[in-house]
């Protein structure tokens, strides 16, 4: 694994004897409404690139899904496990993205600016007429779907990022961000037994802190779904199966906190949650392309996945996941998880 694939592994990642350190998304352009940017939104325009492995690229997974996105925005899913040049589309036929025509993601990026000396990174949108990367900002990305991309929502979409909500959502989401979903890559690639200690105490501070806001209410921010919970939700779906034991969060298991364990499941068994998640996916990218932590790449057997199918009881505080909206529909056939990557 060379140096570039090992500092893009994941997403956005800096990794090295260096203390770790997130990479800022380079391509920051926005699709909007009104395509100040030069990119409007327009149905089938578009391709979103994800790995199923990567926290970062899931959130944009859910949202597509609960906004109804998927004959807007078409899909591409690149192998968990990547090479020298990153991220690649070896899941497809000759390996190649069928409608894009490229093999790596990393020619997009090229595309958009020759000669880019950056990380090649998930979540991406990539403008299919030119197959130029538009955005690599995976913060921003799901937000603009959520308030950019309503003309083409399905009907009863969620409101994500309601606007008497926000500076609370923005708040829980900067806390949750700094500490735990990224605290987690602080810990696993800490290049010190210090900056190990500081990093591990910081998720499990804000974890135990959010079991508290959520011992007595379903959603982190008011009554429904919103993007804060999309958020925490691909950092938990991880946590037992990588984090605990390659990232070394060990502190506690997800599955030793009621109330964040019982969360979790709620949300797995939300349409749009669990139906985007792979677990092997997951499993194979962490353990096999971050061979610095995980040398030899073996790949463990749990944990048990059975736990997420369990009743969870969240409903018995109120609320409703989908607010005023409905459901999403079900999962596209093509793009169904496989028996493999499910519990």
């Amino acid at each position: 694994m060379s140096d570039k694939a090992q500092q893009t592994a994941g997403s956005n990642e800096a990794y090295g004897k260096k203390p770790f350190k997130r990479s800022r998304s380079h391509f920051a352009d926005r699709i909007t409404a009104d395509g100040r940017d030069g990119w409007p939104v327009e149905a089938g325009r578009y391709r979103l690139v994800v790995s199923r492995a990567c926290p970062w690229a899931s959130r944009a997974l859910v949202s597509r899904r609960l906004l109804g996105l998927e004959d807007a925005l078409s899909l591409a899913v690149a192998d968990p496990i990547q090479d020298d040049r990153s991220w690649r589309f070896t899941l497809d036929k000759d390996g190649r993205d069928p409608v894009l025509g490229i093999r790596y993601l990393s020619e997009a990026y090229d595309a958009r600016e020759t000669g880019y000396p950056g990380g090649v990174s998930v979540p991406a949108i990539v403008d299919v007429p030119s197959g130029q990367l538009v955005t690599n900002d995976y913060q921003q990305l799901t937000l603009d779907l959520a308030t950019e991309w309503t003309a083409l929502h399905r009907p009863g979409a969620p409101d994500l990022y309601p606007e008497p909500l926000r500076e609370e959502i923005d708040a829980v989401m900067d806390g949750i961000y700094r500490d735990v979903n990224n605290g987690v890559y602080r810990a696993g690639f800490a290049s010190s037994q210090s900056e190990y200690e500081d990093a591990c105490r910081d998720v499990f501070r804000r974890l135990e802190e959010t079991s508290r806001r959520l011992a007595d209410r379903r959603y982190l921010v008011g009554d429904s779904i919103t993007e804060a919970d999309i958020r925490l939700f691909t950092t938990l779906v991880r946590f037992d199966a990588v984090y605990h034991g390659h990232f070394k969060c060990n502190r506690w298991k997800l599955a030793e906190d009621p109330v964040l364990w019982a969360y979790a499941r709620d949300l797995y068994q939300t349409p749009g949650f669990g139906d985007t998640v792979d677990f092997d996916h997951i499993k194979r990218h962490y353990y096999q392309v971050h061979t610095g932590i995980n040398p030899t790449a073996v790949v463990p057997l749990g944990p048990d996945l059975a736990g997420w199918l369990t009743p969870h009881h969240r409903q018995d505080l109120g609320g409703s996941p989908f607010g005023a909206g409905t459901a999403p529909g079900p999962v596209p056939e093509a793009e169904e998880v496989p028996p493999e990557g499910r519990p």
